[in-house]
């Protein structure tokens, strides 16, 4: 199995209207659209006619037409219509070459080939009394793996978000179990003391994180404030992305929050403060591909988590992003 078997990520579900949509997944240029029953579709961005790309064209009666010649193709692949030969019949082989689509998360999900694996789990997409939202896009100057293992790290947090979700004062990190699963890697009992651990934080609270990887390019935390104050609950961060290139990325993020009365736009804005925060720094690391040998970095037992990931990456045959 290797990350042309995965569902990954490519757009937003409201980016995919009546028009054919441009994607780009693993350096493959794709197009998006919806049949007659408004379905969605996906294919290389390839007429197999003549090579024109397909997202220039349009969407007539749930058909793909291609922009250079009129070849329409229906969302299963094959080749309907020749507008110089009306009464031409297509041969079989004349089609697109189609991708797997998906909705979910509020994001259209690709997978390039074969059967792979499910998608990305989401576990707190079924729990009513917490409120979602998409974030981003992000386009960023780094490989896929380097976010994710950015975003399975709490040592940066007082450096990185001080004043946010961390300080210098409460930099020291308590040991946690780190176990292998079948998506991936998960660490409970992660505990960091945060100015604000989120857009309704009164002050300073201990809070208490579980991580886990739920697929090569996909992580979700999960966090429950020490503060009686907030509730009972555990509030959800999804990060899903699109790996564009080995070294460039497309980040979104998935809110499950117990805050119902801030706008999106406040709930967005929190979220931008912290992954701006972050940006610059991930797109500063040398090498921007993830090194997988264990001797290519140099590690603590802090770095748990991250060194959980690499070996998951390595095991799993992903080549995206990463150097072996």
């Amino acid at each position: 199995m290797n990350e042309w078997t995965h569902w990954l990520p490519v757009a937003l579900v409201e980016a995919v209207d009546s028009a054919p949509q441009a994607v780009k997944l693993l350096e493959q240029d794709l197009v998006l659209w919806r049949d007659a029953q408004g379905c969605l579709a996906g294919a290389h961005d390839r007429c197999p006619h003549r090579g024109a790309r397909l997202s220039l064209g349009r969407v007539c009666n749930g058909q793909l037409e291609c922009p250079y010649h009129g070849w329409r193709f229906d969302a299963a692949g094959p080749c309907r219509h020749v507008p110089a030969l009306p009464d031409f019949v297509p041969a079989a082989g004349q089609r697109l070459r189609t991708v797997g689509v998906r909705e979910a998360h509020g994001l259209v999900w690709v997978r390039l080939d074969g059967e792979g694996a499910e998608l990305p789990a989401f576990a707190a997409e079924g729990d009513v009394r917490l409120r979602k939202l998409n974030c981003g896009p992000y386009d960023v100057a780094a490989s896929a793996p380097r976010i994710v293992e950015n975003f399975l790290d709490m040592t940066h947090f007082a450096f990185v978000h001080g004043g946010w979700l961390g300080d210098r004062d409460h930099a020291a990190q308590a040991d946690h179990p780190v176990q292998h699963t079948p998506t991936g890697v998960m660490a409970t009992g992660c505990q960091a003391w945060q100015p604000q651990s989120n857009r309704l934080s009164s002050g300073g609270a201990l809070v208490d994180y579980t991580y886990e990887v739920t697929g090569p390019f996909s992580a979700v935390l999960t966090k429950r404030p020490d503060d009686p104050g907030l509730g009972d609950y555990r509030e959800a961060i999804g990060l899903f992305i699109c790996p564009l290139t080995a070294e460039t990325s497309r980040v979104w993020f998935r809110l499950a929050v117990a805050d119902f009365e801030s706008s999106d736009e406040a709930l967005r804005a929190f979220q931008h403060t912290i992954f701006t925060q972050d940006q610059p720094v991930l797109e500063s690391q040398t090498p921007k591909r993830l090194p997988l040998d264990p001797r290519a970095e140099q590690h603590t037992t802090a770095d748990r988590v991250s060194l959980a990931y690499r070996r998951f990456l390595r095991e799993s045959g992903i080549s995206f992003g990463v150097i072996a």
